[in-house]
């Protein structure tokens, strides 16, 4: 007998004996008194036995039989080191034997296999980081791919920042087909528009954001430095500090920010009926004071740190794709073969050989620039989303080249 039968014998006993009334022994037991009467009546037809459930020492019905345990155990010979939801994967989809993991996991176990991979004995420690005091010290931004239109249109990726200490899901917000440079632009450009210049940017490693190629250009060899991205050379030309997180628990509010969207801007989406990417950014636009009101905060002091756009700076040329092109013989300029013609200086003058600064905005339309000052301009080529240049590759021999310059480098006193 198990413990728990002992016990209900013992009560029976005592309460057939008179040590316990009735309501007692319920009490003891945790049943109705109603159960109990039943009890009384069956212990007096079968006395001790009826402690013991029928069930006991019956062969559960569910069991699995002898001849699948053994199958499994020889099948686990072919599938040796599959940890046990692929071993039951494998089982269900390739052997036909149909069988839960935890039917397998315990089978597996008796046996003396142990599981191919051990759970963690528990989460590493993390600390939850303050919020910032002020409102425009830190922005937060990602994008998120998901369906946002479900089964209604394409997969979407929703490009986004939050301010770090109001929670505040700031402008720019909208759909694009993916993360990208054009994408963080935008959204940085509205941002410094109708709030201002943030102090800090916290961000993944994206390939928009951090260069993480082994791509380098001679200029880039012989200094040592790679080029920043293009959203990395605004960051830096607004003075915004770029923090990079190392793990994606370090971006725990922006990550909490796309659950929260993923159900509720997920259902007004379907309730509208949006299919199309415009359709998507015409509703973002209504639901994104919605969503401050409802879960912004105030922040811990009053006094906001969003610094001014000062006067007379260009936030469309900052927030664009840079390029620079040397000036052909004819005066133009030739990029993603789009030709660009520069008319003539003061006084008459030409530009053949001169190195110019090239600026795509984000609407598509084209600027070049020679010292600072513009000098032609073009309407735009850009066909569907605006997408960077591909930067040109290098060959392993000028990685070669850039190892012998550090050592050089590096042997001089």
């Amino acid at each position: 007998m198990s413990q728990k039968q002992w016990k209900r014998l013992d009560v029976l006993e005592r309460n057939q004996q008179g040590q316990l009334t009735n309501h007692e022994a319920a009490q003891v037991l945790g049943i109705s008194r109603r159960h109990l009467g039943r009890l009384r009546r069956a212990f007096g037809r079968k006395g001790r036995e009826v402690a013991i459930h029928g069930n006991t020492g019956r062969r559960p019905a569910n069991r699995v039989s002898d001849s699948i345990r053994a199958r499994v155990l020889k099948l686990w010979r072919k599938y040796v080191r599959f940890n046990d939801t692929h071993f039951t994967e494998k089982l269900v989809e390739v052997e036909g034997v149909k069988i839960s993991r935890r039917s397998v996991a315990r089978i597996l176990r008796a046996a003396g296999v142990s599981p191919a991979r051990r759970r963690r004995r528990g989460q590493k420690h993390r600390k939850r980081r303050d919020r910032k005091p002020q409102a425009g010290m830190m922005i937060l931004w990602d994008g998120s791919r998901h369906a946002w239109l479900e089964d209604r249109g394409p997969l979407l990726c929703l490009m986004a920042a939050v301010d770090d200490a109001t929670g505040e899901l700031l402008p720019g917000a909208h759909f694009v087909e993916q993360e990208c440079s054009a994408g963080y632009l935008q959204v940085l450009l509205a941002i410094c528009r109708e709030k201002g210049i943030p102090l800090s940017g916290y961000m993944d490693r994206h390939g928009s954001l951090r260069r993480n190629d082994d791509h380098w250009t001679l200029e880039e060899e012989l200094r040592g430095l790679q080029d920043p991205t293009h959203v990395g050379r605004a960051l830096a030309a607004l003075e915004i500090e770029a923090i990079f997180a190392l793990s994606p628990q370090a971006k725990g509010r922006v990550e909490r920010l796309w659950g929260t969207l993923q159900d509720r801007l997920v259902s007004e989406l379907r309730l509208a009926g949006a299919r199309t990417v415009e359709e998507a950014n015409a509703l973002l636009k209504w639901f994104r004071p919605d969503y401050n009101a409802r879960f912004a905060r105030p922040p811990l002091e009053v006094q906001p740190a969003w610094r001014k756009v000062r006067k007379g700076l260009d936030l469309d040329r900052i927030c664009s794709f840079y390029y620079e092109a040397t000036v052909q013989n004819d005066n133009t300029v030739r990029l993603q073969g789009t030709v660009i013609d520069i008319p003539p200086g003061p006084g008459g003058r030409g530009y053949a050989r001169a190195r110019a600064e090239v600026r795509q905005l984000l609407e598509g339309a084209w600027r070049v620039y020679y010292r600072d000052e513009l000098i032609a301009t073009a309407a735009s080529t850009a066909v569907g989303e605006l997408r960077a240049a591909k930067r040109r590759k290098r060959p392993a021999a000028s990685r070669v080249f850039r190892r012998l310059i550090q050592e050089v480098g590096a042997s001089l006193p």
